[in-house]
C-alpha cells in the first residue's frame, strides 16, 4: 500500500540514485529505430555558480522538452557542461589565496597560478551541476564538457587561427570596457549601469590668442535674452579628470550661438599655463544644443560617445590612464605645448589614433593620480583660477556653478568598481562580416525565435554590429594563440612549433635586419627565446560561440557530431541575446556545413523565456532583499512543486512572477494526484497491460478515456509549440477536475456497488488512466510520478515509457458525463450565491427538459442525490418562483429556496455585498480614469487593474441575480 503522505525529501534523492544506476539519460537511451534525434546543448552555466531562479526556469523547460521526446522515442541528447568564467573564476580564486593568507597571483606566477585555479576547480568547481540534479535535470551527466577541456581547447585555437588568416581576427586599438580592479577589458554583459548621485562642472574653455566672440542667445520666439562679449566657450563635464585627454570641443551644427568661432581654437584650461594644449571647436551632430551649454568636450580616448564623433572628425585620441584608472605616469615628457598644439591644428596633420599612444598629456603635479583625487586637484585648480563658469548664490556672491544629479554610471559587475572607457590595444573579431549568414538565417527562417517579437531585438543589434573585442589581460582562460618575434612581428598558430617555423619562415626566407640575429639563436634554442607568447587570454563568450559542436566533438569528424548536429532547440534567457545566441549562430554557421557545403544553423529554434521576478513583479536583486533561492523551495516544498510552478506560470513573453504560496498550492496538486492513487490502490485497482480503452462498456470509464485522450492532445501540441504553461494548465485541470474530483468520485458507488463486471473493469480502467497520466505529467514532476509509476507496477522506468497515444473517443459518452459535472457543478454553485446550507437537501425542478436530458437524468439520479444534495427530481413547463436557476442545454435546473435559507439574513448579507462591490467599483474606475496613473503606471499595474474592474462587474451581476431570486422567494 502507498504511503499516506508523499515525501519528496526521501523519495527525490531515491529516484535519482535509480535514474544514475540505470543511466537512464545517456545519449540515445529509449531511441526507437528510424526515430530522428532531438538535442539540446545547456547554457553552461558558470563553474562558480550556484542555482538560481532563473537557471531553475530555464533548465525546468528544457528538461520538459528532453523527457517529452525521449518518451517520444526520439534519439535525444542533452548535452550538459559547465563554463571557465575567466573573470568570476579568477576572483574567486585570488580572493581564496588572501584569505589563506598565501602568495598572490602575481608573486607565484602564470603556471603556478593556473595550478591553482584547476585546483579550485577540481575541489569546488561547479556545485552547480549537483544541483541542477537535485533540480530533476535529465542531462547525459556522462557527457558533461567544460570549456577549458583539452578537446575544447583545441577547438577554440583552431577557429582562432583560422579566423586570422581568413582576416577575420586581427589586433587593433579601440575603446573598451575596462575595470581597473581587475585590469583587463570586460564586455558589455559584465557592466551594470547604476544611477547614482553626481555632479556637473561648468568651465570655461579660453579661446586661443585671447579671440572673443559676440554670445547671443535667443527665446523660442527669436527674442534676444541674452547678449555679450565672450573670450571663451562654456562646457559642461561630469569627469574633470578626462579633460586632458580632449581633442576638441563640438556643437551642433545649427547651434547660431557659436557660429562666429567654429574652427577656431580654445585652451584647455588644466595644468602649467605655458603648455597648455590647444583643440579645435568642431561641430557635429552628437551634441544637443538645448542641453547645458550645448558644448561638449570630445575625449574620444574615454567616453563611447566622443569616440565616435573623434572618428568621424578625425580627432586625436589620448589615453589619459593606467590600467588601474590612475593618470599615466609612464615616464613620458610633457611632448606638446600650446604653440606645437596650434601648429599641428593649423595644418590639418592632427595626430592619429596610432601616432599619440605613448605621448603623455599629464602634468606633472597630477601623474599617478588615482581618478578621483586627480579630479578634487584639477577642479580646485580651475577655480583657483577663475575659469569656473560661476552663479550667485543667496547673498549675491558669485559661485563655481555645479549641478547635483542623478547620472547612469556603469560598473563591474564583479568588481564592484566604475568601468573606465579605455583606449587600448587588443584582439577583434570582425563581427559585421561573421554577422551576414546569421542575419539571413533568421530573415529567411531557418533559424526562428520563440516568442517572435525577439527577432528584432537581434537584427536591432546584428544590422549595428560592432567589432567583438575577444581579448582579455586575465591569466584564466584561453591563452590567445599568437607569438610575438623580436620586432613584434605576430605569429597565429595552434601550437609553438608551427608558430616557430612561421617564423622560421619569415626571418630567414627574407634578408632583413633580424636574420642573423634568428639564425645565431636557432642553434643554441630554448623555447621562448625567439617568440614571445601574447599574454592576453580569450573572452569567455569565444569559447562558449562554439558550444553547439564543439561538445559533439568537433574539430574530429565523430559519431556524435553527425548524429546531433544540428541541435533542436536553444532555451535562453533575452539578456544574453547578443552575447551568446548571436555569436553561436556566427560561429556555427561560419564552419559547420553539410555534405553540399550549404552552411548549418546550431539550432532550428531560440526558445527565449522571461524573467523570473517576485510575487509583487519586481527584478530580483540582493540589494532589494527579494531574492529567491530555488534550493530553498525544494528543500521546502520538492522540486517537482517548483518546477510545475514555473512551467504552468512560463506564458510566452510574460515574466514568471513567483509566489510561494503558489509552489504550496502545487505541491498540494501533487497530493492531491497521490491521494488518489492511495484511493485507486484501495478499491483493488489493477494494471492490467491486456486492458484495451475502445473495450471499455461503462459510461463513465468511456468518458475519462476520452478527457485523457483529448488532455494528451493539447498537452502534446502546446509543449510542441513551446507553450509550457498551457500545458501544465492542461494537465492541471485534468489531473485536479476530471480525474480525482469527478471520476473517482462517480465511481465510488461502482466501487461499492454488487455488479462484479462493472467494479472490475472500473479498476483496470482507473490504473490505466492514471499510468498514462503519470506519463503526461512525468516531463514536468519527474519524481513523483516515477515513485508512482514504479508503485503500481509499471514496466521499467517512467521516464522511458512510451508518451500516450491519444486514439481513443466517444464523443457520445463524453456529452453525457460532461452534462453530468456541468449540472452538478452549477446546482453548487447557485446554491452557494445564496447561502443554502452543505448539509440541507433540495427538490430540483427542470424546465423545458427534452427527452435525453429526462433520460441521462434519471439515469444519474443517485450521483445527482448524493453529489447534488437534492432529495426530489420534477419536471415543469415553468421555473417556480424564488428559485436558484441554472441553464444546463436546453433545459433550466430550478432549485426553490423557500424553506432552505433565512430570507431577511440573506437579504442583508447580498446588500451589503453588494455595496462593497459597488464601492471597489467607483474606487477602480476612478483609477482607471485618471490619466496620470494610466500614464506612468507600470503597463502590468494598469492592466491588472482592468481586469479587476472587469471582474467586479460580473460580481455585481451575479450578486444582483442573487439577490433577485432571494427576493422572490420571500
Amino acid at each position: 500500500m502507498l504511503e499516506k503522505t508523499y515525501d519528496a525529501k526521501s523519495v527525490e534523492p531515491r529516484i535519482a540514485t535509480r535514474w544514475e544506476q540505470a543511466d537512464a539519460f545517456r545519449a540515445g537511451a529509449n531511441a526507437k529505430p528510424g526515430r530522428e534525434s532531438f538535442s539540446i546543448v545547456i547554457p553552461p552555466p558558470n563553474v562558480t555558480g550556484s542555482l538560481h531562479m532563473g537557471h531553475a526556469l530555464n533548465n525546468t523547460l528544457q528538461d520538459i522538452m528532453v523527457r517529452f521526446e525521449r518518451m517520444r522515442g526520439k534519439d535525444t541528447l542533452w548535452q550538459p557542461g559547465m563554463d571557465h568564467a575567466g573573470i568570476a573564476t579568477q576572483m574567486v580564486v585570488e580572493r581564496q589565496l588572501m584569505e589563506r593568507q598565501l602568495p598572490g597571483r602575481r608573486e607565484m606566477g602564470r603556471d603556478a597560478f593556473i595550478d591553482k585555479v584547476w585546483e579550485w576547480k577540481e575541489e569546488s568547481g561547479g556545485q552547480i551541476i549537483n544541483q541542477l540534479k537535485r533540480l530533476g535535470a535529465s542531462c547525459d551527466w556522462s557527457r558533461e564538457r567544460f570549456t577549458m577541456d583539452e578537446g575544447l581547447s583545441e577547438a577554440v585555437r583552431e577557429v582562432f587561427v583560422s579566423l586570422y588568416k581568413h582576416g577575420l581576427i586581427y589586433r587593433g586599438k579601440r575603446l573598451v570596457n575596462w575595470d581597473p580592479e581587475f585590469e583587463t577589458a570586460i564586455s558589455d554583459l559584465e557592466v551594470e549601469n547604476r544611477e547614482v548621485d553626481g555632479h556637473m562642472w561648468h568651465f570655461k574653455y579660453p579661446l586661443a590668442g585671447g579671440e572673443t566672440y559676440t554670445y547671443v542667445e535667443k527665446d523660442a520666439d527669436g527674442n534676444v535674452v541674452l547678449e555679450e562679449e565672450r573670450d571663451y566657450i562654456s562646457i559642461a563635464t561630469t569627469r574633470p579628470e578626462t579633460m586632458l585627454g580632449d581633442g576638441a570641443v563640438a556643437v551642433h551644427p545649427s547651434d547660431e550661438r557659436y557660429a562666429p568661432i567654429i574652427g577656431k581654437f580654445c585652451e584647455i584650461p588644466v595644468g602649467p599655463k605655458e603648455h597648455r594644449r590647444l583643440i579645435p571647436i568642431i561641430t557635429d551632430e552628437y551634441p544637443d544644443k538645448n542641453f547645458g551649454s550645448g558644448a561638449v568636450k570630445i575625449t574620444g580616448a574615454h567616453d563611447f560617445n566622443d569616440y565616435q564623433v573623434a572618428r568621424r572628425n578625425h580627432i586625436p585620441l589620448y589615453r589619459l590612464m593606467d590600467t588601474k584608472a590612475a593618470l599615466r605616469d609612464d615616464g613620458e615628457p610633457y611632448a606638446v605645448c600650446a604653440e606645437q598644439a596650434m601648429k599641428i591644428a593649423k595644418s590639418g596633420e592632427l595626430p592619429g589614433e596610432n601616432e599619440v599612444d605613448d605621448i603623455n598629456l599629464v602634468p606633472d603635479e597630477y601623474r599617478g593620480l588615482d581618478r578621483y583625487a586627480a579630479r578634487k586637484r584639477i577642479v580646485d585648480a580651475i577655480n583657483a583660477e577663475g575659469l569656473a563658469v560661476t552663479v550667485k548664490d543667496e547673498e549675491g556672491n558669485d559661485i563655481p556653478f555645479v549641478e547635483n544629479k542623478k547620472i547612469m554610471q556603469p560598473f563591474g559587475d564583479r568588481s564592484g568598481v566604475v568601468i573606465e572607457p579605455m583606449l587600448t590595444d587588443q584582439w577583434f573579431a570582425d563581427a559585421k562580416e561573421l554577422a551576414g549568414p546569421a542575419i539571413e538565417s533568421v530573415r529567411e527562417g531557418r533559424t526562428n525565435f520563440v516568442p517572435k517579437n525577439w527577432e528584432k531585438t537581434y537584427f536591432d543589434w546584428m544590422e549595428n554590429i560592432e567589432p567583438w573585442c575577444i581579448s582579455r589581460q586575465l591569466w584564466w582562460g584561453h591563452q590567445i594563440p599568437a607569438w610575438y618575434g623580436p620586432d613584434g612581428q605576430v605569429f597565429v598558430e595552434k601550437t609553438e612549433e608551427e608558430a616557430l617555423d612561421a617564423a622560421i619562415q619569415h626571418y630567414i626566407a627574407h634578408e632583413g635586419p633580424w636574420k642573423a640575429w634568428v639564425e645565431e639563436q636557432l642553434e643554441n634554442y630554448e623555447p621562448g627565446n625567439i617568440l614571445t607568447r601574447d599574454e592576453d587570454v580569450l573572452d569567455t563568450w569565444f569559447s562558449s560561440a562554439l558550444w553547439p559542436f564543439s561538445t559533439l566533438g568537433w574539430p574530429e569528424e565523430t559519431e556524435e557530431l553527425a548524429r546531433y548536429y544540428p541541435t533542436s532547440v536553444l532555451v535562453t534567457g533575452f539578456d544574453i541575446i547578443f552575447f551568446w545566441v548571436a555569436r553561436m549562430m556566427m560561429a556555427g554557421l561560419h564552419f559547420m556545413k553539410d555534405e553540399d557545403g550549404n552552411r548549418v544553423e546550431p539550432f532550428h529554434t531560440v526558445y527565449v523565456h522571461a524573467l523570473v521576478r517576485d510575487k509583487n513583479g519586481q527584478k530580483m536583486s540582493k540589494s532589494k532583499g527579494n531574492v529567491i533561492d530555488p534550493l530553498d523551495l525544494i528543500e521546502e516544498y520538492g522540486a517537482d512543486a517548483l518546477r510545475f510552478t514555473l512551467a504552468i506560470m512560463a506564458a510566452q513573453g510574460r515574466d514568471v512572477k513567483l509566489d510561494e504560496s503558489r509552489i504550496a498550492g502545487y505541491r498540494n496538486f501533487g497530493t492531491k494526484l497521490w491521494n488518489a492513487t492511495r484511493f485507486a490502490e484501495m478499491n483493488g485497482m489493477k494494471l492490467d497491460g491486456s486492458f484495451r480503452p475502445s473495450g471499455a462498456t461503462q459510461t463513465i470509464n468511456r468518458w475519462i478515456l476520452t478527457e485523457l485522450s483529448k488532455t494528451t492532445e493539447d498537452v502534446t501540441t502546446a509543449i510542441e509549440n513551446f507553450r509550457f504553461n498551457e500545458a501544465a494548465d492542461s494537465l492541471y485541470r485534468f489531473v485536479w477536475h476530471e480525474l480525482c474530483d469527478w471520476y473517482l468520485e462517480l465511481l465510488k458507488p461502482v466501487f461499492m456497488g454488487e455488479d462484479e463486471a462493472a467494479k472490475a473493469e472500473a479498476q483496470h480502467c482507473v490504473a490505466y488512466v492514471l499510468a498514462e497520466t503519470y506519463k503526461l505529467l512525468h516531463p514536468f514532476m519527474p519524481f513523483m510520478t516515477e515513485e508512482l509509476w514504479n508503485h503500481i507496477g509499471g514496466e521499467g522506468l517512467c521516464c522511458h515509457a512510451d508518451w500516450h497515444e491519444p486514439g481513443f473517443r466517444d464523443e457520445e459518452a463524453a456529452d453525457e458525463i460532461n452534462w453530468l459535472v456541468d449540472l452538478i457543478s452549477g446546482i453548487r454553485s447557485a446554491r452557494a450565491d445564496v447561502n443554502v446550507p452543505p448539509s440541507a437537501k433540495a427538490p430540483l425542478i427542470l424546465v423545458g427538459a427534452n427527452a435525453t436530458t429526462r433520460e441521462r437524468t434519471a439515469r444519474h439520479y443517485p450521483a445527482l442525490e448524493r453529489l447534488a444534495r437534492i432529495d426530489s427530481l420534477d419536471f415543469e413547463k415553468d421555473a417556480p418562483k424564488g428559485s436558484a436557476q441554472v441553464i444546463i442545454g436546453e433545459a433550466t435546473a430550478c432549485i426553490p429556496l423557500g424553506s432552505l435559507i433565512d430570507v431577511t439574513a440573506e437579504t442583508a448579507r447580498l446588500t451589503k455585498a453588494i455595496g462593497k462591490v459597488d464601492a471597489d467599483i467607483d474606487r477602480s474606475r476612478k483609477k482607471l480614469g485618471n490619466e496620470k496613473f494610466v500614464a506612468n503606471a507600470d503597463p502590468e499595474v494598469v492592466a491588472t487593474e482592468r481586469e479587476r474592474f472587469e471582474e467586479l462587474k460580473q460580481q455585481r451581476e451575479q450578486l444582483s441575480v442573487a439577490l433577485s431570486r432571494v427576493a422572490e422567494a420571500g
